[in-house]
């Protein structure tokens, strides 16, 4: 017979895997080892490998969960109807958002990626893509010269994202500017630059 989950099985995955975030992220991914994750989410060895059989797999989930959610939330936010320069604040600012909390998860699908298979970066590739187009396809409104005599959408697009995805290793909480600040500083330099970009 087939072993039935537990009724709080989601609820300790996502516990495992902040705690797993935290470790990898303190420790780094070949340092960290399985009896420090499991001991970090006050579990056992044998349930963290019920869960997951490998640090492998574990680096897998964090990034693809943490991707997954960022892609779910920038959908659910996305308004196609807004101007191009007001619908990519909000894009910015659910991106942002997301990131509060995140700096664990965040450091290991920027660190961690080594460890994963093909065919598990091919599935983190795709959710990345849908996350990327979203955003080049705004830029693209805001000035649809970009691509015209050379291909600058995507430098221009991955800059933004280049804003965005390292703000964990400066930003403060208590610090002088809000997320929503920073947020507003990031989405006015890419627009102004947009305007600039020949």
């Amino acid at each position: 017979m087939a072993r039935t989950r537990a009724i709080d099985f989601e609820e300790k995955q996502r516990g495992i895997l902040a705690s797993a975030a935290a470790v990898f992220a303190e420790m780094g991914m070949e340092k960290a080892s399985m009896a420090q994750i499991a001991a970090h989410s006050n579990v056992s060895k044998a349930l963290l490998y019920h869960y997951y059989p490998s640090k492998d797999a574990l680096i897998f989930d964090i990034i693809r969960s943490h991707l997954t959610e960022l892609d779910a939330e920038i959908e659910a936010v996305d308004r196609p109807e807004l101007a191009p320069g007001e619908r990519l604040r909000l894009l910015v600012r659910q991106v942002l958002e997301n990131y509060r909390d995140a700096d664990d998860q965040h450091k290991v699908q920027l660190n961690g990626t080594s460890a994963l298979s093909a065919e598990q970066m091919a599935e983190i590739h795709a959710i990345e893509r849908r996350i990327v187009k979203r955003f080049s396809t705004v830029i693209s409104a805001i000035n649809p010269d970009l691509n015209k005599d050379r291909p600058l959408l995507m430098p221009v697009t991955m800059s933004l994202f280049g804003m965005m995805n390292w703000v964990y290793m400066w930003f403060r909480p208590d610090g002088p500017i809000s997320r929503d600040d920073y947020a507003d500083v990031a989405t006015t330099l890419i627009l102004e630059g947009i305007k600039a970009v020949r």
